[in-house]
C-alpha cells in the first residue's frame, strides 16, 4: 500500500536512506582497523577488546525490533531522524571517551541509533516507491550495506594517521548530523494510533542484551557469569513472547511466523548472519594474525567481498522476473557457502590473493541474497507493519552474526601457526552448515506451503 504521494521518480528518499545505512555500516566497522590504536591508548584486555568490537552489533540486535515498534505506531521518519542524532550524539562521546568503558558504553548506544535507521529506512522506502520501483530501492539499500562494509575499515585506517581511532568516530558524527537534517524532508508514514508496547521492549531489550553479553563473554570460557547471563537472557525472551501474545499493540506480532514467507525470511536472515557474514568478518583477523599481513591490506582485500556484494544488488533487479524472491534466496544462499567452502585453502604463508575467488563468489551471492532479503521483509508483513518486518529481519542477521562469530572466535582464539588453521577450517564447515540449514529450511517451508491445506 502506497502511503506517500511523493513522485515516485524522484531520487531523494532514496539517496537519504541509502546514505544513512552505508553511515550505519560504517560505524559498525570502525573497530576493525582501529581496535590496535585504541587497545594502546586505553590498555584493553582481550574482553575489554571484544566488547568494543561488539558494542555496537549488540545494541543494534537489542534495539532494533523496538525501533521497528517505535516506527510503526509514532512514525517511521521521526524513528529514523532520531536515530540519526542518536548516532551522532554518540558518536561525539566515542571520540571523546576517555576511558575503555566509556567508550564501550558509547559503541552500544551507537548501536541503538544505527538501530532506528536500519528498522525504519526499508520501511520508508517501501511507502515511497512501489513494484519495480521498491525493487531498484531495495537492491540499492542492499548495495549501501556492503559499500558501508567495504568503506569502513578502509576509512578508518586512513584516518588513523591524520586523527588517531578518534577521526572515524568524528566523520560518523557529522555525517549522521547532516543526514538527520537532509532527512526532515522525507515523507511520514501513517500512525497505528495505539500504546506502544513499552513491557516486551524492555523484556525484549535486556533479554537480548544478556544473550548478546553471554555470546562476547563465552569467548574466554565457560564461567558462572557466561550461565548467569544466558540462563537470565532466556527466562526474559520466554517472558517477552508469553506477553507479545496477549498486547494490543505488539513489537512482534508472534501470528506472522505462521506465515512459511515470513518464518522463511526470517529463517534465512538469521543463516546469512551465522553463515556467510560471521565468517567473511573474520577474514582480516586470520590475515593478521594467522598470516602476517597488515590490517590496511586485509581491509582492502575484504573490498573483494563487500565490494562484490554492493554490485551484485545493484544487479538484482535485472534478475529475470519469472526468478520468485524465495527462490532467489535459496539460490544465493547455497552461492555464498560456496563462497564459504572455497576459504577452506586458507594456510600459513598463503599468498593474500588466494582469500580472492572466495570473496569473489561470496560477494556475489550475498549481494543478491542482502536485496532478496530486502524485498521479503517488507513484501511478507502487511503494508502498516513494515518497520517491524525489516526490524525482525535485521534483528535476525546481527543474532546470527552474533552467534556466528563467537563460535569462529572460540575454533580459533589463543592458537597458532598450523592449530590455527586447523580452528579455521572447523569454522569454515560450521558456519558453511548455517548457510546449509537456512537453504533447507527455505524448501521445506516452500513445498510445506504447496501441499493442500496449509
Amino acid at each position: 500500500m502506497q502511503i506517500s504521494t511523493q513522485d515516485e521518480t524522484s531520487n531523494g528518499p532514496l539517496t537519504v536512506v541509502a546514505l544513512s545505512t552505508l553511515l550505519s555500516l560504517v560505524v559498525f566497522t570502525a573497530p576493525l582497523t582501529t581496535l590496535e590504536a585504541m587497545t594502546a591508548d586505553f590498555g584493553m584486555s582481550p574482553g575489554v577488546q571484544a566488547w568494543v568490537m561488539s558494542g555496537t552489533p549488540l545494541g543494534a540486535a537489542a534495539g532494533l525490533l523496538t525501533a521497528g515498534a517505535l516506527g510503526d505506531t509514532l512514525g517511521r521518519k521521526r524513528t529514523f531522524v532520531g536515530g540519526l542524532w542518536v548516532t551522532a550524539l554518540f558518536s561525539v562521546i566515542a571520540a571523546l571517551a576517555p576511558t575503555g568503558p566509556l567508550l564501550i558504553a558509547a559503541r552500544i548506544a551507537q548501536g541503538l541509533g544505527t538501530a532506528g535507521i536500519m528498522a525504519c529506512g526499508l520501511g520508508l522506502l517501501g511507502q515511497v516507491y512501489g513494484g519495480d520501483g521498491f525493487r531498484k530501492a531495495a537492491g540499492i539499500w542492499a548495495a549501501a550495506i556492503g559499500a558501508g562494509v567495504a568503506a569502513g575499515p578502509i576509512l578508518a585506517s586512513l584516518l588513523l594517521g591524520f586523527g588517531g581511532w578518534q577521526a572515524i568516530h568524528w566523520l560518523c558524527a557529522v555525517g549522521s548530523a547532516v543526514l538527520a537534517l537532509v532527512a526532515l524532508s522525507l515523507p511520514e508514514s501513517r500512525r497505528i494510533g495505539e500504546r506502544m508496547d513499552i513491557g516486551g521492549s524492555l523484556l525484549l531489550m535486556v533479554g537480548l542484551s544478556c544473550l548478546l553479553s553471554a555470546l562476547i563473554e563465552v569467548r574466554f570460557g565457560l564461567s558462572a557469569t557466561v550461565v548467569a547471563l544466558a540462563s537470565g537472557g532466556a527466562v526474559l525472551l520466554i517472558l517477552f513472547f508469553h506477553v507479545e501474545r496477549r498486547v494490543a499493540n505488539p513489537i512482534l506480532r508472534v501470528d506472522l511466523f505462521r506465515r512459511s514467507d515470513f518464518s522463511g525470511a526470517t529463517i534465512a536472515a538469521f543463516a546469512s548472519g551465522a553463515g556467510v557474514l560471521a565468517l567473511m568478518s573474520m577474514v582480516p583477523t586470520v590475515m593478521v594474525r594467522g598470516q602476517g599481513h597488515t590490517p590496511l591490506l586485509a581491509a582492502v582485500v575484504l573490498v573483494a567481498w563487500s565490494g562484490m556484494t554492493m554490485v551484485s544488488a545493484l544487479g538484482a533487479r535485472f534478475l529475470p522476473g519469472t526468478l520468485s524472491v524465495r527462490m532467489a534466496i535459496i539460490v544465493s544462499i547455497l552461492g555464498c557457502m560456496a563462497g564459504q567452502l572455497l576459504l577452506l585453502v586458507a594456510q600459513p604463508g598463503s599468498h593474500w590473493t588466494i582469500f580472492l575467488p572466495a570473496l569473489l563468489v561470496a560477494g556475489v551471492s550475498n549481494g543478491i541474497l542482502n536485496a532478496s532479503l530486502g524485498q521479503a521483509a517488507i513484501q511478507t508483513v502487511p503494508a502498516e507493519r513494515s518497520a517491524m518486518g525489516s526490524a525482525v529481519n535485521n534483528t535476525a542477521r546481527y543474532l546470527g552474526s552474533a552467534i556466528g562469530i563467537a563460535l569462529v572466535s572460540i575454533l580459533i582464539s589463543g592458537i597458532g601457526g598450523q592449530s590455527f588453521f586447523a580452528g579455521w577450517r572447523e569454522a569454515v564447515l560450521a558456519t558453511s552448515g548455517f548457510s546449509l540449514l537456512g537453504a533447507l529450511a527455505m524448501l521445506g517451508l516452500a513445498e510445506r506451503e504447496t501441499r493442500p491445506g496449509t
